[in-house]
């Protein structure tokens, strides 16, 4: 095991665009912003159709180059990104105008306006190949349209809509376990109090939850559903995390390979109100990474949640090189941190 010299300095941001950048077309709202990065760049943020999408695109390509210059000490403008092994398809590097790659690993992800960026340096000489990997993931509980799935088929016949992204055990473990949740009186309940309750799969049902002293409690299966689809996240945040690590996106032929045990979804922080920001919720770092039947001992797998719905997830390897804690993100702001930074570069 690396000692605490030996570690790897390990950067984690995070820039939350929901309240920068107003208007309607970030050409107006970003034109500063816009002028520090790559015509190429700058074209694959101008031609988002979704306002949203385009500031978490500008976010990405400055978040990326302030981490090289800031690591590296690279000029800013000096800073070009190409892609490994595959052109098209590769995991995204750092390179120099000449092509020369940039010894910097890092990985971004975007999802409902939050923006993340894991990195460090990759020349290490306590590692025998001087490669260090990393795989950063945000998933947003609540973005996207799943009651109305889940309504129609079930919550498990939703859970089968990813077959080929989860093998049959993972699809049990997300469709019939479920992590403790809170009832609306503050109950909490776990999966021993449900009985065969945890079977269930539909919303709009009476469940009745018996709790140690014998008390029921009955509660509508929504907040059971609720709790299921946080777990699925969970594991969708894993599995996509570990696999942007690697480099192959979701069309890894592998990907029902791989597997990861133990897992639970982090308690949720809770939401920015008019006068305060959202909080961080809890870190979970139990989980066991899993492939083709073998337990990967030099990975390292976290997550933790942020507000009620977001859960950024990292995957390390080797583990034994990186802090103790993975996710104690930092919260960038864009003038301060950022702006300011790539004007005096």
């Amino acid at each position: 095991m690396a000692t605490p010299e030996e570690k790897v300095q390990f950067t984690s941001w995070f820039i939350d665009t929901r309240t920068i950048w107003p208007g309607d077309k970030i050409a107006d709202s970003a034109a500063d912003a816009l002028a520090l990065i790559s015509e190429e760049e700058r074209q694959a943020c101008l031609r988002k159709f979704r306002i949203a999408d385009a500031k978490m695109s500008l976010a990405s390509a400055l978040l990326k180059r302030l981490f090289v210059a800031k690591t590296l000490g690279t000029p800013w403008h000096s800073i070009r990104f190409g892609r490994k092994r595959d052109p098209k398809h590769g995991k995204p590097c750092a390179e120099l105008p000449d092509g020369t790659r940039l010894p910097v690993e890092f990985n971004v992800s975007h999802q409902a306006g939050l923006v993340a960026l894991v990195g460090c340096k990759t020349q290490f000489p306590a590692h025998d190949n001087g490669e260090v990997e990393v795989g950063v993931d945000i998933v947003c509980v609540n973005e996207r349209n799943d009651y109305r799935v889940v309504d129609e088929e079930g919550f498990d016949g939703w859970v089968d809509v990813y077959q080929e992204i989860f093998n049959e055990e993972e699809s049990w473990d997300m469709k019939y376990n479920v992590d403790p949740f809170k009832l609306l009186d503050g109950t909490i309940v776990t999966s021993e109090m449900l009985g065969r309750h945890d079977r269930c799969c539909v919303r709009n049902r009476e469940l009745v939850a018996t709790l140690p002293s014998g008390e029921q409690r009955k509660f509508s299966s929504d907040l059971l559903i609720d709790a299921k689809l946080r777990r699925f996240y969970t594991h969708w945040c894993y599995k996509e995390a570990y696999i942007k690590l690697d480099g192959e996106a979701l069309l890894a032929n592998w990907i029902r390979e791989l597997e990861f045990k133990g897992v639970r979804a982090p308690i949720a922080g809770t939401v920015a109100r008019c006068s305060t920001h959202g909080s961080w919720g809890e870190r979970v770092d139990s989980t066991e990474v899993w492939l083709k039947r073998r337990k990967l001992d030099d990975v390292r797998m976290e997550i933790r949640a942020f507000e009620e719905n977001y859960m950024i997830g990292v995957a390390v390897k080797p583990g034994n090189l990186l802090p103790e804690i993975l996710t104690n993100f930092k919260a960038l702001h864009l003038e301060n941190d950022v702006l300011d930074f790539a004007i005096s570069a």
